[in-house]
């Protein structure tokens, strides 16, 4: 679980750096799979973290 959580903190600072650059270095073709694979990394954690809260 730690992994993912090490991977998924990766990923958003990915994120972060690349909105960070100036408007025309952006590049959306690094965005859309950035942020679709972190937002399904945060879901993985979600998940589990309430998976433990329930059972």
């Amino acid at each position: 679980m730690s992994l993912i959580i090490l991977a998924s903190m990766l990923l958003w600072g990915a994120v972060i750096h690349e909105l960070n650059k100036p408007s025309k270095k952006q590049s959306k073709r690094k965005m859309i799979p950035l942020v679709s694979l972190s937002s399904l990394s945060t879901l993985i954690i979600t998940i589990s973290l309430f998976s433990h809260l329930i059972g």
